[in-house]
Protein backbone atom coordinates (compact mmCIF):
# COMPACT_ATOMS: atom_id res chain seq x y z
CA UNK A 1 0.00 0.00 0.00
CA UNK A 2 1.63 2.85 -1.03
CA UNK A 3 1.82 6.05 1.04
CA UNK A 4 -0.90 8.06 -0.52
CA UNK A 5 -3.19 4.77 -0.30
CA UNK A 6 -2.86 4.96 2.86
CA UNK A 7 -3.09 8.93 3.81
CA UNK A 8 -6.74 7.91 1.34
CA UNK A 9 -7.83 5.04 4.16
CA UNK A 10 -6.61 7.20 6.99
CA UNK A 11 -8.94 10.27 6.00
CA UNK A 12 -11.62 8.42 5.42
CA UNK A 13 -11.46 7.18 8.81
CA UNK A 14 -10.29 9.40 11.18
CA UNK A 15 -10.99 13.43 12.20
CA UNK A 16 -9.78 12.96 15.96
CA UNK A 17 -7.43 12.74 15.59
CA UNK A 18 -6.45 14.25 12.35
CA UNK A 19 -5.38 12.28 9.26
CA UNK A 20 -1.82 11.58 8.69
CA UNK A 21 -0.57 12.83 5.08
CA UNK A 22 1.15 10.88 2.36
CA UNK A 23 4.23 12.21 3.39
CA UNK A 24 4.02 11.41 7.20
CA UNK A 25 3.30 8.00 6.12
CA UNK A 26 6.32 8.15 3.63
CA UNK A 27 8.64 9.22 6.26
CA UNK A 28 6.95 6.89 9.01
CA UNK A 29 7.68 3.79 6.13
CA UNK A 30 11.38 4.18 6.47
CA UNK A 31 11.90 4.73 10.11
CA UNK A 32 13.84 2.17 12.11
CA UNK A 33 11.41 -0.54 13.49
CA UNK A 34 8.39 0.25 11.51
CA UNK A 35 6.37 -2.28 10.15
CA UNK A 36 2.87 -2.53 8.10
CA UNK A 37 0.47 -5.19 7.98
CA UNK A 38 -2.09 -4.73 5.75
CA UNK A 39 -5.60 -6.47 4.42
CA UNK A 40 -8.21 -5.68 2.01
CA UNK A 41 -9.63 -3.05 3.54
CA UNK A 42 -7.39 -1.81 6.28
CA UNK A 43 -3.92 -1.17 7.33
CA UNK A 44 -1.91 -0.94 10.53
CA UNK A 45 1.31 0.38 11.48
CA UNK A 46 3.47 -1.28 14.47
CA UNK A 47 7.19 -0.26 15.42
CA UNK A 48 9.11 -2.32 17.75
CA UNK A 49 12.10 -0.81 19.52
CA UNK A 50 14.36 -3.47 21.75
CA UNK A 51 11.53 -5.90 23.38
CA UNK A 52 8.48 -3.44 23.12
CA UNK A 53 6.41 -3.04 20.37
CA UNK A 54 4.10 -0.20 19.80
CA UNK A 55 0.84 0.17 17.35
CA UNK A 56 1.10 3.69 15.72
CA UNK A 57 -2.22 3.52 13.71
CA UNK A 58 -4.62 0.79 12.69
CA UNK A 59 -7.61 1.88 9.91
CA UNK A 60 -10.28 -0.21 8.12
CA UNK A 61 -12.22 1.57 5.77
CA UNK A 62 -15.70 2.69 7.65
CA UNK A 63 -17.68 0.35 5.04
CA UNK A 64 -15.88 -3.00 5.95
CA UNK A 65 -16.03 -2.35 9.45
CA UNK A 66 -17.32 -5.25 12.03
CA UNK A 67 -15.90 -7.72 9.79
CA UNK A 68 -12.96 -9.15 11.30
CA UNK A 69 -10.27 -7.13 9.87
CA UNK A 70 -9.46 -4.80 12.49
CA UNK A 71 -9.62 -8.26 14.74
CA UNK A 72 -6.78 -9.73 11.60
CA UNK A 73 -4.75 -6.88 11.37
CA UNK A 74 -4.73 -6.53 15.25
CA UNK A 75 -3.12 -10.18 15.49
CA UNK A 76 -1.06 -9.84 12.68
CA UNK A 77 0.76 -7.25 14.47
CA UNK A 78 1.26 -9.08 18.03
CA UNK A 79 2.95 -11.83 15.63
CA UNK A 80 4.74 -9.63 13.85
CA UNK A 81 5.81 -7.86 16.55
CA UNK A 82 6.70 -11.13 18.55
CA UNK A 83 8.99 -12.40 15.48
CA UNK A 84 10.80 -9.02 15.81
CA UNK A 85 11.57 -9.64 19.68
CA UNK A 86 9.04 -7.88 21.36
CA UNK A 87 7.79 -8.82 24.85
CA UNK A 88 5.13 -5.86 25.53
CA UNK A 89 3.28 -3.71 23.10
CA UNK A 90 1.15 -0.62 23.66
CA UNK A 91 -1.45 1.93 21.91
CA UNK A 92 -2.68 5.18 22.73
CA UNK A 93 -6.55 5.28 21.57
CA UNK A 94 -8.72 8.35 21.76
CA UNK A 95 -11.18 7.99 24.85
CA UNK A 96 -14.39 8.00 22.75
CA UNK A 97 -13.45 5.54 20.47
CA UNK A 98 -15.71 2.62 21.84
CA UNK A 99 -15.19 0.49 19.37
CA UNK A 100 -11.45 0.22 19.36
CA UNK A 101 -11.08 0.35 22.96
CA UNK A 102 -13.79 -2.77 23.01
CA UNK A 103 -11.49 -4.65 20.16
CA UNK A 104 -8.38 -3.99 22.36
CA UNK A 105 -9.66 -5.38 25.08
CA UNK A 106 -10.79 -8.27 24.02
CA UNK A 107 -7.32 -9.15 22.13
CA UNK A 108 -5.98 -8.87 25.79
CA UNK A 109 -5.05 -4.74 26.20
CA UNK A 110 -5.75 -2.76 29.50
CA UNK A 111 -5.67 0.50 29.85
CA UNK A 112 -2.79 1.70 31.86
CA UNK A 113 -2.52 5.03 31.82
CA UNK A 114 -4.33 8.32 30.31
CA UNK A 115 -3.19 11.50 28.80
CA UNK A 116 -5.14 14.26 29.35
CA UNK A 117 -6.32 16.21 26.64
CA UNK A 118 -3.81 14.64 24.33
CA UNK A 119 -6.03 14.84 20.89
CA UNK A 120 -7.29 18.08 19.78
CA UNK A 121 -11.22 17.68 17.94
CA UNK A 122 -11.78 19.81 14.67
CA UNK A 123 -13.74 21.97 16.87
CA UNK A 124 -11.17 22.35 19.09
CA UNK A 125 -12.22 20.64 22.18
CA UNK A 126 -9.63 18.22 23.34
CA UNK A 127 -10.17 14.56 24.37
CA UNK A 128 -7.85 12.33 26.63
CA UNK A 129 -5.95 9.68 25.22
CA UNK A 130 -5.94 6.15 26.89
CA UNK A 131 -2.71 4.02 26.82
CA UNK A 132 -3.29 -0.11 26.78
CA UNK A 133 -0.63 -2.05 27.23
CA UNK A 134 -0.74 -6.26 26.98
CA UNK A 135 2.10 -9.03 27.25
CA UNK A 136 2.96 -10.50 23.83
Amino acid sequence: MTPEALAALHAACFTTPRPWSAAEFSDLLTSRGVFLETSTHGALLGRVIADEAELLTVAVHPDARNQGEGRALLTAFLDRASALGAETAFLEVAADNTAAISLYRCSGFSESGRRTGYYRAPDGQTLDAIVMTRII
